[in-house]
């Protein structure tokens, strides 16, 4: 039996509701919905993290990002020992490559000599050397701000020079919908402001429409380099033996979304087609971790996971096989996910701890540090003159605010200006207080009747028995895997990992 390719595809940052196929009205996703309808559709696909770097750590190693030291925080070292189960499909037939955003922001070793970093990037040997050609209206008239990547033509490449005739694995990574956009790009590309669903947790107004159609214009250009991927494979007869995986590796970069563990930051897209051997047409409704994932390819390669740390998920290559919606064996009840340090946001590098468990219809999350600032602290010193503070919430004497100055974990655009600059109207103050105010440690929300997680249910009667189920169930996983924060000795480890990336200064909370 001949080995079916794996083409592995991820955007970055992209929330479950922003699909076609998922109803959105203003992002169009031709390519995903064909993947979708055409195959096995995740309705609740739960990301490792609500950030990048920790949640691509998850898929490529089968852990928790808290079970993988700084190999599972942002901008922090790779870990030799941390072997992706792309180096397992190396060594068992597969040619691999990858273009694009691989498993990133990582520091990796500048030399072979380093002996404890990997050298290469986690997600697989780089083919992004085809771009395209930049002009001042963006690429081929497109939105400025999409990469310069033809990520097609890279993957094209691929298959005509690197892959020969061996089975291969293939990661494109995308850019999109990650910031900055072109702001008022959806002018040019035709989209229209009625068209648009503002989640209940930001104002509905057209400052805020208009960032989100920028936003789909950036899915819409990952979503076109796919589909031109899809028709290459079919017209050189190679798509029916190929397993298309698509997802995002955490939510959109909008307050209360991205860097959080409600539904918004955690719950992606996530369809898999395989006409061959996966009977198509269908939702599962269960919950899907993102540490299922390496643990199926490398049930679906063969492959046994030699070499690697042992893994967190399991298989559910069962599921994709089965005939119906009538999951045979394991049936996956919770999903978890958590984050530590996201950006430089807070005094001495320190993040904002979180674990969540996501079941089909309720979201649970343990705020283990409530004191902190859940966005970032509110206030930082002047990089130019670091004895100088900067304004309470970034806002100058002009009532502009002052970029990367306050809430850094929330990535600056329109809508964090918005925000801000409103923050003391009455009618905004609401939803400021939603993106920046401190949380109590436990949080419980019903995600089938409140997606927006606005109602906490922790401690009302009628939902004791869930709360305290998930609250269970969460403590059990965390201690299994061996979570720092839980089982120690040092609880406060993740705050002492090396940031690579740029830092800045806060004052001291007390």
């Amino acid at each position: 039996m001949k080995s079916p390719n794996i083409l592995f595809v991820i955007s970055d940052d992209q929330s479950f509701a922003h699909t076609s196929f998922a109803g959105s009205n203003f992002a169009n996703t031709p390519a995903f919905d064909r993947v979708a309808r055409e195959g096995v559709y995740f309705s609740n696909c739960i990301a490792g993290s609500p950030g990048c770097a920790p949640s691509r750590s998850s898929i490529v190693t089968g852990r928790y990002p808290w079970q993988n030291e700084q190999s599972g925080q942002h901008a922090s070292a790779w870990l030799k020992k941390y072997v992706p189960f792309i180096d397992v499909l190396d060594n068992n037939g597969y040619v691999t490559g990858r273009t694009g955003k691989g498993v990133a922001p990582f520091q990796y070793a500048r030399s072979p000599e380093d002996s404890l970093w990997r050298t290469t990037d986690a997600g697989g040997v780089d083919h992004s050397g085809i771009r395209y050609k930049d002009d001042k209206e963006g690429i081929e008239g497109y939105a400025k701000g999409v990469s310069g990547l033809d990520y097609y033509e890279n993957f094209k490449y691929f298959i005509e020079h690197v892959k020969k005739d061996q089975p291969f694995f293939f990661w494109f990574g995308a850019s999109e919908p990650h910031r900055a956009y072109e702001k008022g790009s959806w002018k040019r590309m035709g989209k229209k402001l009625e068209d648009v669903e503002v989640p209940a947790f930001l104002p509905d107004n057209d400052e805020i429409r208009g960032d989100l159609l920028d936003y789909a214009v950036e899915i819409e250009w990952f979503d076109q380099h796919l589909g031109k991927i899809l028709k290459y494979l079919e017209d050189i007869g190679e798509l029916e033996n190929t397993i298309v995986i698509v997802t995002s590796d955490n939510g959109k970069p909008f307050p209360r979304a991205k860097a959080n563990a409600y539904e918004y930051g955690i719950h992606v897209p996530m369809a898999v087609r395989y006409p061959t051997a996966f009977p198509g047409g269908r939702i599962i409704d269960a919950p899907l971790s993102f540490v299922d994932i390496a643990p199926t390819i490398l049930e679906i390669a063969g492959a046994s996971p030699e070499g690697m740390m042992p893994i967190a998920g399991q298989s559910f290559l069962n599921i994709l096989t089965s005939e119906d919606n009538k999951i045979k064996g394991r049936v996956m009840d919770y999903a978890l996910s958590g984050r530590e340090r996201h950006s430089s946001s807070r005094y001495q590098n320190w993040g904002y701890p979180q674990r969540a468990i996501r079941s089909k219809d309720y979201l649970y999350i343990w705020n283990m540090k409530p004191e902190r600032w859940p966005a970032g602290a509110p206030q930082k010193y002047d990089p130019k003159d670091e004895s100088k503070l900067l304004p309470m919430h970034g806002i100058g004497s002009d009532g502009n605010y002052i970029p990367q100055s306050a809430y850094t974990d929330i990535d600056d655009c329109p809508t964090k200006t918005y925000l801000l600059e409103h923050h003391e109207d009455r009618d905004i103050k609401p939803y400021f207080d939603l993106a920046v105010a401190k949380r109590p440690e436990f949080e419980l929300y019903d995600i089938q009747n409140d997606p927006a997680c606005l109602e906490n249910l922790v401690g009302k009667a009628e939902y004791i028995d869930v709360e305290k189920r998930l609250n269970e169930a969460l403590v059990l996983e965390l201690k299994k895997t061996q979570d720092p924060r839980v089982v120690g000795p040092d609880q406060d480890v993740f705050d002492t990992y090396r940031r690579y990336s740029h830092n800045r200064n806060f004052p001291s909370p007390k």
